[in-house]
């Protein structure tokens, strides 16, 4: 196996266990290897850090997939995503679930959500691409699937080298399924869907809106496909409107409020969420509860602040169009906005709007979503719920 050899003044990053490597944390490697060959690391002393595939291609030249000196093959893939498989179980993760999260299950760049007995794969690097087969013949014996499906059609591949695409990895089934979550249904588009299709980080989080919602006048915004509405008229909400711009992920929730037998209660329309939240607010317009589960704001570090002053834009309209006393519920999904700023972004809103707030929960992403110390990729998505009330 071909030797890389790292430079002495290496992140600690790398020594604490992060299993990305830079281009320029490289000092020599030791040979020719082709792009998503593995490759044996070291560190300029000469001991060993670890295995992992090379790309000389990406930004990041090498994910590690272990630190330890063994045979990476077919095995070693199978037996990492069965014991993810036991990890979930242990969580009670069984019906719906993200089945692989990348580095939080030493696999990096592979994603594998589980849709009851449907799987969605997405291999977003080189080196993972070179073992789908063996990980759709893994998830074959360990599940015997119904189907299995791979939504490639991400741009984060192209800095690998590879297409976008998507399509059947198993014999051809309806990509439309039903799910079920915390004793409701949801239509899932495993073909045209956002990411994988649905969101399950936040499985567990809409959950915890069940006490603030009861008998509630409530409106979500950036609603998608209307679970954290539709969940709000399963907890007993007088009246839910959810928007988004989306004119298909209207429709959509629409469709999943009906299947749940709450399209008397709950209604979805497409709206600009930015224009109508602060026309209301002049209007005077007032709820009880107000969800917010915007789409990241930035992908990239250049635009950190650009996504800042999103969400305390959003943050502030929302503020103002809640009764006295009543909740915020409202989320961000990018790792590039930890958790500190965000809630400092949440506390500049407040500020502006003269509201004073007190918190009532603070969650990342739900436990299927495992967060790895040092890691900060995986610890990405912020969920607060805080009670408003005036100065």
């Amino acid at each position: 196996m071909i030797k890389v050899y790292l430079k002495k003044k290496i992140s600690p990053r790398i020594a604490n266990g992060h299993p990305w490597i830079y281009g320029n944390e490289v000092d020599r490697v030791a040979g020719t290897p082709a792009p998503g060959d593995l490759v044996e690391v070291r560190y300029a002393d000469g001991k060993f850090a670890g295995i992992g595939y090379i790309n000389p291609q990406s930004q990041i030249i090498i994910r590690l997939l272990t630190r330890k000196p063994q045979q990476i093959d077919e095995t070693f893939i199978i037996n990492q995503i069965k014991n993810a498989w036991e990890y979930r179980k242990k969580l009670g993760y069984t019906e719906n679930c993200r089945l692989v999260f990348g580095e939080a299950d030493y696999l990096p760049a592979l994603i594998i959500d589980k849709f009851n007995d449907y799987f969605v794969l997405q291999t977003l690097s080189l080196g993972i691409e070179k073992w789908k087969t063996t990980i759709v013949k893994a998830l074959e014996e360990i599940f015997a699937p119904k189907g299995i499906y791979e939504r490639n059609d991400v741009p984060v591949r192209t800095l690998e080298g590879l297409e976008q695409q998507k399509g059947f990895l198993s014999a051809p089934f309806n990509t439309n399924i039903i799910i079920n979550e915390n004793g409701l249904k949801f239509y899932v588009d495993i073909e045209n869907g956002q990411k994988t299709g649905y969101f399950l980080d936040q499985q567990d989080n809409r959950r915890a809106i069940q006490s603030i919602v009861k008998g509630a006048n409530a409106l979500g915004a950036f609603t998608y496909t209307g679970t954290f509405e539709i969940h709000a008229a399963h907890y007993g909400a007088n009246s839910v409107l959810g928007i988004d711009i989306s004119e298909q992920a209207v429709a959509q929730a629409n469709k999943n409020a009906t299947l749940n037998r709450l399209d008397h209660i709950c209604k979805f329309e497409t709206m600009n969420a930015f224009d109508v939240l602060k026309d209301w607010g002049k209007e005077g317009r007032l709820y009880d509860v107000v969800m917010l589960d915007p789409p990241a704001f930035t992908k990239s570090r250049e635009n950190i602040q650009k996504a800042v002053t999103g969400y305390k834009e959003i943050n502030l309209r929302g503020m103002k169009l809640l009764n006295n006393g009543g909740f915020l519920v409202t989320s961000s999904c990018t790792n590039l906005v930890p958790p500190d700023l965000f809630l400092q972004t949440i506390e500049m809103a407040a500020k502006d709007a003269r509201k004073k707030i007190r918190q009532v929960t603070f969650n990342a992403q739900s436990s299927d979503h495992p967060i790895i110390w040092g890691m900060d990729n995986t610890n990405y998505l912020k969920f607060l719920i805080v009670e408003v009330a005036d100065k």
